[in-house]
């Protein structure tokens, strides 16, 4: 599990440190970065990927994904004796991000390339990258260690050098995830590439979930929710149907959702009290679609270390908010899961959950920080040096 998550320098999260538990409740007026925070949390994700590049390239490029605002905000400029502004740079051009867990730490520093005749001359470069034991970064804590082309690895009480010509623009994982001479960033790399995000369900008239779809064994339902059926008869199958059934009887009370297969093709039905046919998946509503989405993506039988669901009250009736909340609180027992929502009904119903970590963010002069959070409540978090 992660217990902190580091961003520095990135859009609106100039430096924040969040701590983090088992259900974690991102939540904020419109604007005060909670979509920054999401979308850091992705990039982090596309470290093991081998994406994280090609990831900052999509929003523009890193300096498009930088901090706007000056280096330092003083005292006179928040209570607005002296107007914002900049002076000459003091620190290198820098985007850091981080988190620390039950069992490895992990920090990337991503900066500006060295001038060179190269037509790929505005791409990242790959500063530094450490990874960790322990809740924070010291000296003695540090297992793997990389400064721009050349990693170390920890060899007793000294460092062996593993790598001298790494690329700038690749990380760790996908250079040095050996098991015999880095097995902590193999083990970490899979640890990341296990996170799972939804934010994406297709529930359109034209969305795949609505059509019979060939199924196989699907234990991890698609980011666009096209094999549902398929996922909700392996849940049957192999995971846990008897809470399957309470969660679709928690939301639509006396509905039963049924798999049929027609020559290797597999669809729902949705029965409801009162109706003399079942529905299939392309008469039910949106929100009935996108909820049961929801049901099959929270009962994986595969559940992964992290899961991240971005708004997902979208296009649900505000009465089915308390028994999503039901639903998230009981896959957090099994998965470590963040939530990014702004739905009042939503939140006021995961803040009864006692693991429930509520992190409300606020915006001032352009910088993002947590409400309530002062200098010595944050996690403690260290930086690796240049």
């Amino acid at each position: 599990m992660l217990t902190t998550l580091a961003i520095a320098n990135y859009r609106s999260l100039r430096d924040l440190v969040v701590p983090m538990g088992p259900l974690n409740l991102v939540t904020g007026a419109n604007g005060s970065g909670k979509s920054n925070l999401y979308r850091a949390l992705r990039l982090l994700a596309e470290t093991a990927q081998g994406g994280v590049v090609p990831a900052l390239a999509r929003e523009g490029g890193l300096r498009s994904t930088l901090w706007a605002g000056p280096e330092n905000i003083t005292r006179r400029m928040r209570s607005g004796e002296v107007p914002v502004q900049g002076g000459p740079r003091q620190e290198s051009v820098s985007l850091r991000m981080g988190f620390a867990g039950d069992d490895f730490g992990y920090a990337i520093d991503l900066g500006l390339p060295i001038p060179s005749m190269s037509a790929f001359a505005l791409d990242p470069e790959i500063k530094r990258e450490t990874i960790w034991n322990g809740p924070f970064l010291r000296g003695a804590n540090a297992l793997v260690d990389r400064r721009g082309p050349m990693a170390r690895i920890r060899d007793g009480r000294g460092w062996r050098v593993v790598a001298e010509h790494l690329n700038g623009f690749e990380s760790l994982f996908g250079q040095l995830a050996d098991p015999e001479r880095a097995p902590e960033v193999l083990t970490l790399r899979e640890t990341i590439r296990g996170w799972r995000f939804y934010d994406h369900f297709r529930s359109d008239a034209e969305s795949p979930a609505r059509l019979p779809q060939l199924g196989t064994r699907t234990p991890v339902l698609s980011h666009d929710g096209r094999d549902l059926a398929a996922a909700w008869q392996t849940i049957r199958e192999i995971g846990d149907a008897r809470a399957l059934d309470a969660a679709v009887a928690d939301a639509f009370p006396g509905a039963v959702v049924e798999v049929v297969e027609n020559e290797g093709r597999f669809s729902l039905q949705f029965s409801q009290h009162g109706l003399l046919r079942p529905l299939s998946a392309a008469e039910l509503s949106d929100g009935t679609l996108r909820y049961l989405l929801w049901i099959a993506a929270l009962h994986t039988p595969r559940p992964p270390p992290l899961m991240v669901l971005n708004e997902p009250e979208t296009s649900l009736h505000p009465d089915l908010l308390p028994p999503l909340a039901r639903l998230i609180a009981h896959a957090s027992r099994r998965s470590q899961v963040w939530v990014v929502s702004h739905a009042s009904r939503l939140i006021a119903a995961l803040e009864e959950a006692p693991e429930c970590n509520a992190v409300r963010l606020e915006k001032e002069l352009s910088q993002t920080s947590i409400v309530g959070q002062g200098t010595l409540d944050a996690p403690p978090w260290h930086w690796p040096a240049r």
